[in-house]
């Protein structure tokens, strides 16, 4: 579920490999490995840890002549699934002649079975993992050809995976292939670079051909030869990738994680811009693929996603339905697929996913498209698999997302969705003059996002009266409920502190039990329609002791009032002022988890892009 870079052609591949890697980290991981061919042996080295053990690692064990000869190798970095992360589970994995070495991404849902036949023909295996089957599985199958051999054994594999493969006996050449886990080919002059994300190729070229499902290629130094798993060539365009290197550094800042909610006036922009029509009051969306008479038809908007983007479409939710008059719902991706859902042609899903690669909203895809609905993604990630298997969409535009919590891409794709709202709204309901009113607030977002941003010294010294709690609650009603969902999320998956969101009308159907004395409470309150009750649910948990912290409206002494702590945000329609209220929730969640000493960019566990169910 994590990176993967293979390289060959010039010398020094072991330079470039660990290079590549580093650029990986930000995915989250356990342990690396890489595997060098050198005078027709393969040799590997791996460290639990960080990708700087193994660099340590290796160069205290290899001939330093190494690094500058081998010209073909493999490197991973790994989140584990099967076997804790210890060395000997770490990739890359060899069979069983030692001859051939794989880095895979993904599962082997049938390894054990697999694994029982292979032991029944006398294989011996070191790991705990799926992926030394499928290296002593490609071994097996190998009578001297190795291309051949990755397909025959790929044939047998049931679940998904990104591998790169190479032989001691054909050093010229590395094997890879994708079923569900996204693989980028990387052409350069006299040498190519295969990855699992196109960071660990910007730095080497601009050129890249990026594998459909059941794709494998033949990648030399001066070729790559794609063809599916039965041999039959294919045609896969050459893209210009479009990614800055420069992207992809902390360009002056403590954590990526504070250089991209920095980033987010800019990132804000560049969603927007060109995409408002000031003069019909509506949006120009044209990856959305339909004519305003095909958007009149749809009965139903149904959005899938997980995590971070699971709670940017439940504020679309609120923003289909009000801005719209349009049905609209929420349903998390990993189980769309595994309940039947009731879907029709009338019906519009909307795949969310900042990478366009996380496997339970690609499952989603697939199954809506299978029911004859209409379907678009909103992808960060242009080339990404979701955005090709849907073949229309909106890209964010909101730059690389490095660290693995998510900021910019939420209020992006909330941004977008306000948007897609505002459009299907003007077809459907609304004047031109209420939709020149949205368009204008929607046209403002950067400019209140960069006021949230430039209280981030008062928004830390609020934070630190937090950094000893280890529970806290987040409340807020209407649209501000799935801010109050973002901000625990911020929080826990950071800090580690014990974070909840809740409806604040829920509190007292059962949380309410939890509070003591001191307790924190994070009230999302700006003005709304329900932004009384809220204060209402405040006064609840003032009564048991509970520690509030608020983020209101600017002016609005009746919430700040109520509030031991508050964080205000620009006045704007209640949609629009989920984008300020969350950046706030994330300068503060940051805030607590620097001051905790947290490794804030690669939170324990976690990973950046979700590509195993």
């Amino acid at each position: 579920m994590c990176g993967i870079v293979g390289y060959l052609g010039k010398a020094n591949a072991a330079s470039v490999l660990i290079s590549g890697l580093k650029r990986l980290e930000y995915r989250g991981y356990d342990s690396a490995g890489l595997a060098l061919i050198d005078n027709e042996q393969i040799l590997v080295s791996k460290a639990a840890g960080k990708v700087a053990n193994l660099n340590e690692r290796a160069h205290t064990n290899w001939d330093p002549e190494l690094f500058e000869r081998a010209a073909t190798g493999i490197a991973h970095t790994r989140w584990a699934t099967h076997g804790p992360p210890t060395e000997v589970n770490a990739h890359p994995h060899l069979d069983q002649t030692g001859d051939i070495a794989l880095v895979h991404n993904g599962i082997i849902e049938n390894y054990r079975a697999l694994r029982a036949r292979l032991e029944g023909k006398g294989h011996h295996f070191a790991s705990e993992t799926d992926t030394e089957v499928l290296a002593h599985l490609i071994g097996d199958c190998d009578n001297g050809d190795l291309f051949q051999a990755v397909c025959d054994a790929l044939s047998q594999v049931e679940g998904t995976f990104g591998v790169a493969v190479i032989s001691s006996r054909e050093p010229d050449k590395i094997i890879t292939a994708r079923r569900g886990s996204p693989i980028v080919i990387g052409i350069g002059d006299g040498e190519a670079i295969i990855a699992s994300d196109a960071s660990a190729i910007v730095a080497h070229t601009q050129r890249v051909i990026y594998l459909d499902d059941n794709d494998i290629a033949i990648v030399t130094a001066d070729s790559v030869d794609v063809r599916d798993l039965n041999n039959i060539p294919v045609t896969r365009e050459i893209a210009e990738l479009g990614l800055d290197a420069g992207a992809t550094e902390k360009g002056g800042f403590e954590h990526f994680m504070l250089k991209e909610i920095h980033e987010q006036p800019e990132a804000l922009s560049n969603a927007i811009r060109g995409r408002l029509d000031l003069h019909l009051g509506s949006s120009v969306l044209a990856g959305m693929g339909t004519s305003q008479r095909e958007l009149a038809e749809l009965g139903r908007v149904v959005m899938v996603a997980c995590g971070t983007s699971l709670h940017a479409s439940m504020v679309g939710e609120y923003a289909f339905e009000d801005l719209a008059d349009i049905h609209a719902e929420v349903q998390q991706a990993a189980e769309f697929r595994y309940r039947n859902p009731i879907l029709g042609n009338r019906d519009f899903v909307i795949a969310i996913s900042q990478s366009g690669e996380t496997a339970d909203t690609l499952a989603a895809v697939k199954e809506a498209q299978q029911k004859g609905a209409f379907v678009m993604s909103l992808v960060n990630v242009v080339g990404s698999t979701i955005a090709r298997e849907t073949g229309r969409g909106v890209y964010l535009h909101a730059g690389p997302e490095i660290s693995v919590a998510s900021t910019k891409a939420f209020t992006c794709q909330v941004s977008v969705l306000l948007m897609m709202a505002l459009k299907l709204g003007r077809g459907r309901r609304f004047s031109r003059e209420e939709g020149l009113k949205i368009a204008r607030e929607i046209e403002i977002i950067p400019e209140l996002v960069a006021q949230v941003i430039r209280k981030n010294d008062l928004i830390a010294e609020i934070a630190e009266g937090y950094v000893k709690d280890e529970h806290a609650f987040f409340i807020g009603r209407g649209p501000m409920y799935p801010v109050a969902l973002e901000g625990a999320l911020k929080l826990k998956e950071i800090s580690y502190i014990h974070a909840e969101g809740y409806h604040a009308a829920e509190l007292k159907h059962g949380p309410i039990a939890l509070l003591q004395p001191g307790t924190p409470v994070i009230a999302v309150a700006c003005e709304g329609p329900a932004k009384d009750k809220t204060l209402g649910n405040v006064e609840e948990c003032r009564a048991r002791g509970a520690k509030i912290l608020g983020i209101v409206t600017e002016g609005d002494t009746e919430a700040e009032e109520v509030m031991d702590d508050f964080i205000s945000v620009p006045r704007a329609h209640p949609l629009v002022a989920t984008i300020p209220a969350v950046v706030a929730l994330q300068l503060f969640s940051y805030h607590v988890a620097r001051l905790r000493g947290c490794e804030i960019d690669q939170p324990r566990n976690l990973a950046k892009s979700v590509t195993v169910e």
